[in-house]
């Protein structure tokens, strides 16, 4: 695939255009408000089953969605395993780090985490299809990178767990960003933008939470549900608002302006993120995570003026 094929050019659409700032606004406002409901969702149920109901309903609703567009779900058979291999990376292994990362870590410092998905983004985007890094993208990801260290750092010396498990969030974190940082590049693939975004992402979070249900069934037995309203309540959040309405857009973003820049909406993400962490997880900012936190959304706003290069 060539470059203007996978990534737009300076006169590509412009981040503040409102057919890309609205969906840009949808995504991270949703985003942002999923991490601490994704919190509560690690209580009573196995968290591989609290993801497989997720992305069942998630999956279901997607196809009705597609049905009601007139969309077709017969992808064939090369779609139906280019979805199952997105459910796979997006919807089955990215979610168990991450919702195995918020058992020992507060929901906020995983969103600032999620911030740097732009880096490994545009890291395989050039190994995939050789787009250009810039010297902005360098700058602001060394600066971004800081920031980060500076959070997790505050984490790990005043966290109420061992520092092993602040270390082994860090760990889970990271391979989960490297399982959505796949998913997300999938995009830039000619076969991903020959088929129907809404149609594909039917299948793959179909597939992607029988996967999940398979793995907890191996790692912690039958099927567990918690009655609580609140639980109820937030796996149909999560399964509407933050998978059928978000993943559509996002992925189409993807397509839209390349996987590094499409990256862009975790700038305000961790933000509304912390402070809803701030508000209902009783999360104390420090100086050193506050600097923490200036330093990792500066260094994405850094990273954003990068524009591609011929």
């Amino acid at each position: 695939m060539t470059h203007s094929h996978a990534e737009p050019d300076d006169h590509g659409p412009s981040l503040l255009s409102p057919a890309i700032a609205l969906p840009f606004a949808i995504v991270t406002l949703i985003w942002g408000s999923t991490w601490l409901v994704i919190r509560d969702q690690v209580s009573l149920v196995p968290v591989s089953w609290s993801i497989c109901y997720r992305f069942l309903l998630a999956g279901v609703a997607m196809a009705i969605l597609a049905r009601s567009r007139g969309l077709p779900l017969a992808i064939g058979w090369r779609g139906v395993g280019f979805a199952a291999a997105l459910g796979a990376s997006q919807f089955m292994a990215n979610f168990n780090f991450v919702y195995r990362a918020e058992m020992v870590l507060t929901s906020g410092v995983v969103a600032v985490f999620y911030a740097l998905l732009l880096i490994p983004n545009s890291l395989f985007a050039w190994i995939a299809f050789r787009q250009p890094v810039t010297r902005h993208f360098v700058v602001g990801s060394v600066i971004a990178v800081t920031g980060v260290v500076l959070l997790f750092l505050r984490e790990y010396r005043f966290a109420d767990v061992a520092p092993g498990a602040v270390l082994t969030g860090i760990g889970l974190s990271f391979f989960g960003l490297l399982a959505a940082s796949v998913s997300n590049v999938m995009q830039g693939t000619a076969i991903a933008r020959r088929l129907p975004i809404i149609s594909v992402l039917a299948w793959a979070m179909l597939l992607g939470g029988i996967m999940d249900g398979v793995l907890a069934w191996i790692t912690t037995g039958p099927p567990t549900i918690d009655m609580r309203p609140a639980y109820l309540a937030g796996v149909a959040y999560l399964a509407l608002a933050g998978s059928v309405v978000t993943f559509p857009l996002y992925f189409r973003l993807i397509q839209q302006i390349g996987a590094g820049r499409a990256a862009y909406t975790g700038v305000l993400t961790p933000v509304i993120a912390m402070l809803l962490s701030t508000l209902f997880e009783d999360y104390r900012w420090s100086p050193l995570a506050a600097l923490g936190a200036l330093l990792s959304i500066l260094g994405m706003v850094i990273a954003m003026r990068a524009r591609p290069s011929r």
